[in-house]
């Protein structure tokens, strides 16, 4: 990634530019896993018709030509050959995610940009898009007709407001004629079907294909946890063994535990400020039902106004206690650095926390070897424990109606995020491209970048990963909930009236937006959501 401490939007957008403050509060100039070695021949392994060489492991991202990426490039190549494709193609891609494209890695590979244009020969054009104005450029170019870019790369909760404007095209008519195989069940999306239901639909039908695995994920410091001292403290106290929350209960028992602001140590340092925070609230909530307590019911009618959104609200308010007494101020910068300086028992955050914090070239970093991962807490209902996190921010690309070759574009897409050249990308540390799907998972250059203990877990909280609001109207929905939320953790407001006004904002939103629309956007969106239980 470039580093995603430099580096992603979210970290740019939270710090209002400044990174540097953030590598200052870590104390450390992120520097990546480059595994050394033996670098491969220059030629293609027996029976693959197109890939990266030039690296050991190479023949591994390498493919036949009946597999996604193969026919995505050999049906590129016709319509060059036809005349039927464009000399370039236009992509608005953030700042940040930028390298994962065009840096070459490992040592001796090409970069992604140019075996694309060797293989198809249509040349990729990235124009960088200031991070956090990935949306706003998108509407500009949609509602001014200026036809600037052939793909739009925007988070993946747009895709509705960006397909009711028409400014993005349905995608599905590709997707039958050239078989992407996103939900193939030993390569494809976690939770097949249901995954890429997630990811890359709006209202049943295709608009997007992902680009990034921005799930939030579950962090904890192995030394505290295994320290006999410790454990002998918290049994003798609680009565069950010190180990990683299975439930929200158990995560607030041990937050509490291990709270010790006075020498520099928070129990759990999940977000709480505005515009990250309430991604934490979700967890809490959507956790309350079997297998899950969803936001609407199937008339689009909102749900958060009831016991289990004043319980999960009442949760997230009193959780403060075991933060930061700055928590409602800070961000991802605040929340990593803080945990590079061995500042917190437990944290949520994104998947590359491991990859940047846990890794020895951070000299600066007070975890390295010292970092586990687990599953969400969750909590029992009806005798099954129900774990449940996010995905937030994701970059989905969606192809700009005005593109003049939509077919071409989508075989672009289609070959960058399939399974074996996604797995080579996202082990790349020149952008911020997550891993997944099951076949990043098990890469064993992702692997090495991201770490053994971490890629397991990543898989099992996709898993369990519910999609929150992919409708029209999301900004506005999500802009609701968490200005209540805040209301409610500066007690300006009880978490009864924080969601009873939420439900009423959500209800004028749906009106505006049109109802019978947010009817249909809500049944399709109930696929997505994961059945998973333990």
């Amino acid at each position: 990634m470039v580093s995603r401490l430099e580096m992603t939007r979210r970290g740019l957008l939270a710090s209002g530019g400044k990174a540097a403050v953030l590598t200052a509060a870590i104390g450390i100039a992120p520097q990546f896993i480059r595994p050394g070695r033996a670098f491969a021949a220059d030629a293609l392994a027996p029976g693959m018709i197109g890939g990266p060489t030039g690296f050991d492991g190479a023949e591994r991202y390498q493919y036949g030509a009946e597999t996604p990426e193969g026919r995505a490039v050999e049906a590129a190549k016709a319509l060059k050959a036809a005349g039927k494709a464009p000399e370039r193609i236009v992509l608005g891609l953030s700042d940040g995610s930028i390298g994962q494209l065009t840096q070459p890695f490992p040592k001796g590979a090409p970069s992604i940009k140019d075996l694309w244009e060797k293989e198809t020969g249509i040349k990729l054009e990235i124009v960088g898009v200031p991070n956090g104005q990935e949306f706003t450029k998108t509407m500009q170019d949609i509602s001014t007709k200026g036809g600037a870019f052939d793909i739009y790369a925007v988070e993946w909760n747009r895709l509705g407001d960006l397909a009711e404007t028409g400014g993005i095209l349905n995608l599905d008519d590709f997707v039958a004629a050239h078989k992407p195989e996103w939900d193939d069940p030993e390569r494809g999306y976690v939770n097949g079907k249901q995954g890429v239901s997630l990811l890359n639909q709006y209202n049943g039908s295709t608009y997007g294909v992902s680009l990034d695995g921005d799930f939030q994920t579950w962090n904890y410091r192995t030394d505290l946890f295994n320290d006999e001292a410790e454990k002998k403290a918290f049994a003798d106290k609680h009565g069950y063994e010190l180990k990683p929350p299975r439930t929200w209960k158990e995560h607030s028992e041990i937050a509490a535990f291990f709270h010790r602001p006075d020498k520099g140590l928070f129990g759990s340092t999940d977000l709480r400020n505005q515009g990250w925070g309430y991604t934490n609230w979700y967890q809490r909530y959507v956790s309350m039902g079997n297998p899950n307590q969803f936001l609407f019911d199937e008339s689009g009618n909102p749900l958060i106004n009831s016991e289990a959104g004043y319980a999960a609200t009442l949760e997230y308010v009193e959780s403060l206690s075991h933060h930061s007494p700055d928590a409602i101020s800070w961000g991802w910068p605040e929340q990593y650095g803080n945990f590079a300086n061995a500042g917190a028992a437990m944290t949520c955050a994104f998947s590359n926390l491991p990859k940047f914090l846990d890794n020895a070239g951070n000299t600066g970093s007070k975890v390295t070897g010292k970092v586990g991962s687990m599953l969400p807490p969750g909590r029992e209902v009806d005798g099954k424990l129900i774990r449940r996190t996010v995905l937030w921010l994701n970059l989905s690309a969606s192809i700009s109606s005005q593109s003049k070759h939509p077919e071409a574009c989508y075989l672009l897409l289609q070959w960058l995020g399939s399974s074996r050249i996604y797995s080579w990308m996202t082990a790349n540390p020149g952008g911020y491209f997550d891993p997944f799907q099951l076949s990043n998972f098990s890469d064993p250059l992702v692997r090495q970048t991201y770490h053994d203990y971490h890629m397991d877990i990543v898989r099992e909280s996709v898993a369990r990963a519910v999609p929150t609001i992919n409708y029209p109207g999301a900004t506005a929905f999500h802009n609701a909930l968490d200005e209540n939320l805040v209301a409610s953790l500066t007690k300006a407001k009880t978490p009864e009236q924080a969601m009873a006004d939420t439900e009423k904002e959500w209800k004028r939103i749906a009106r505006r937006i049109g109802e019978d629309k947010l009817v249909s956007a809500v049944k399709a969106n109930m696929a997505a959501w994961p059945t998973v239980v333990d």
